[in-house]
Formats: C-alpha cells, sequence, structure tokens
C-alpha cells in the first residue's frame, strides 16, 4: 500500500508506478504536482517523459476539511461510475482509466490537461446555450445507462451529503458561522432556519435522497465537476454518484445556473432540452431550491461574489421553489 502526497519523492512514485505496469518502458517521472483544489480526495498530476497522469487517492476523511470522516472506498464508486459509462455516449466526455488499485484506494486516469472548471459562471453571471445544451445532453446519457447490477448503493457517502444538503445548513446552531463567510448573512439565514414548514419538506427531500432509485446518477454535478477545455466540456469527479432519482442530478444543475444567473427560467430551460415527460417538475424544483439555500447557507460554501441582497433575494426564490 501506498499513500501519495505532493511531497512524496520521484523514485517512490516512479517505483509504485513501474511495479504496477502504469509506465511505459524509459517512462520516467519530470514532475509531481497539485493538479487543482480537489474537495474530497488527494489529487496530484505525474509528469513523466512521455506524458502526464492523475493519481487520485480517497482518506478516510475530506480532504479539505480533515475533521470530517469519510468513507474510503468512495474511490471505488468513482472506478465504477467510469467503468459503467465508458461505452455509452458520454466516453468522449470522461477520463480513461489507466490502473486502480484497490488496496491503496487508488484511480490512475488519463490527464485532460489544461481544463478550467466552470465555477467562473458565478463571476460572468451567465452560460452560454452551447455549455448548457452539453452539460444536459450528457446527464441525459448518464441517466440512459443502465446501471450495473452490483454497482455500490454508496450509502455512506450519501448519508454524509445528507447531513450537509438536507441537514445541518438548516440547523439554527451548527457550529459554523455565516458571519465568518460574510457579515450579516446570519441574520439573514435564520427565518429560513427557523421556518418549521420549510424544514419539514427538506426533510421529505432527504428521505427520498437515501431512497433507492432505478437510474444511474452522477451525484455532485455542479460546475466543479464540470471541466472545459477550448470548446470539449468533461465530467469528472463522481465519488458521490449512487442509483437514484433523475430529478436530483437535473435539480443541483439547475440550482447552480440560477445562482449564477440569477434567472429561475433556466429550469424550464434544462426539462426541456432534457426532453423527458416523466420527469417529476416540482421534485426538479425542489432539489433546486434546497441546494440553493444550502449553498448559500451551508459549509460548503461557494466562490459566489454577491451582496446581502442578492443572497436574501437567491433564498427567497429557493424558499418558493422547496414549497412548490
Amino acid at each position: 500500500m501506498i499513500q501519495i502526497s505532493e511531497s512524496s519523492s520521484f523514485n517512490s512514485i516512479e517505483t509504485y508506478l513501474s511495479a504496477k505496469g502504469w509506465l511505459k518502458e524509459s517512462e520516467h517521472i519530470a514532475k509531481i504536482n497539485k493538479a487543482g483544489e480537489g474537495n474530497m480526495n488527494v489529487v496530484l498530476r505525474v509528469t513523466t517523459n512521455l506524458r502526464s497522469l492523475i493519481l487520485k487517492q480517497s482518506r478516510p476523511y475530506v480532504q479539505k476539511y480533515q475533521n470530517i470522516p469519510a468513507p474510503l472506498d468512495r474511490i471505488n464508486v468513482e472506478k465504477a461510475f467510469y467503468e459503467a459509462v465508458q461505452n455509452g455516449a458520454i466516453k468522449q466526455h470522461i477520463p480513461t482509466i489507466l490502473g486502480f488499485d484497490a488496496a491503496s484506494y487508488l484511480l490512475a486516469l488519463e490527464d485532460l490537461g489544461d481544463c478550467e472548471d466552470m465555477s467562473f459562471i458565478y463571476d460572468r453571471r451567465s452560460i452560454t446555450d452551447q455549455q448548457l445544451l452539453l452539460l444536459v445532453s450528457i446527464i441525459k446519457n448518464i441517466h440512459a445507462t443502465a446501471p450495473p447490477p452490483d454497482f455500490p448503493d454508496n450509502m455512506e457517502m450519501r448519508q454524509l451529503n445528507h447531513q450537509h444538503i438536507f441537514i445541518l445548513p438548516f440547523l439554527e446552531d451548527n457550529g459554523f458561522s455565516l458571519d465568518d463567510v460574510q457579515p450579516g448573512l446570519q441574520k439573514i439565514s435564520l427565518p429560513f432556519k427557523k421556518d418549521i414548514v420549510l424544514k419539514m419538506e427538506i426533510s421529505k427531500i432527504g428521505d427520498a435522497y437515501l431512497s433507492k432509485g432505478n437510474t444511474l446518477l452522477h451525484g455532485d454535478y455542479y460546475p466543479g465537476s464540470w471541466m472545459i477545455k477550448d470548446e470539449s466540456l468533461y465530467i469528472i469527479d463522481p465519488e458521490f454518484g449512487f442509483v437514484g432519482f433523475a430529478e436530483f442530478d437535473l435539480g443541483i444543475l439547475a440550482a447552480h445556473v440560477i445562482m449564477a444567473s440569477h434567472d429561475v427560467t433556466y429550469l424550464e430551460k434544462i426539462e426541456k432540452l432534457y426532453g423527458n415527460n416523466s420527469i417529476d417538475t416540482r421534485l426538479t424544483m425542489k432539489i433546486a431550491g434546497i441546494e440553493i439555500m444550502r449553498r448559500l447557507i451551508g459549509l460548503a460554501q461557494l466562490s459566489l461574489t454577491r451582496t446581502l441582497d442578492e443572497k436574501q433575494q437567491l433564498l427567497l426564490i429557493s424558499k418558493n421553489l422547496i414549497l412548490s
């Protein structure tokens, strides 16, 4: 078993990769550095004399918040997800698996190159029609993939996510000071944290999230998982994937486009692009509302620069969506 980090020696990583058969003949490491700002896992870019590859390893905690425990086997879910969709229409939108070491909880992936995640839509306050069309097309194809019978239920990750989506943001005293994020945010959050009817509806949707579904989900379909390079768009980080209901992914997608644009009509646009009459519009709306609200008043904050008035407007929009 190996534990990788940015300070790992070239020799130790090269010996490991060679032993696993993941390096080509006469291939040697020239550089090791952190690949992006990963929240959940240790993610390194290993540059050799021939190419570069990504090494991704899970720890028994969230890498960004190491006081939060997280299941080690989430990396198995990521591998299972990529394998499930690799032969479908979205193969060109995901990285290729180069190797997997179950004992070390380590996944080696194709390096997609000089990409940036789509968090820039928050600052631009917009998304292009082509980008939205691609995002909806990709998630529709994921949902159309028949989940393998042995696809992990990923319940530990779902329970972790459940706490941070449906529970903790709505506790009046959760140990997280919103005023440290933005002075005055705590005050405007309190009416929502004290709204019993709102919290009951959120709790019901949370129960549905933990239930068994029939659709393969990405599970964390937001701008941090959307990578763009020129005209190409890639989807990464499916460690929250599970078999559930399609409205969850669609609601998360809609929530982040609404947060960026402050335009709630994107819900209808996304459903039209998705083009499936069996989608429960109200459920998608509720998921979108919960995601907006928890991103504004929960622990999982975004790089979202907005005034208090703008955040309050978004909170009111989200409340209306939840109680739709």
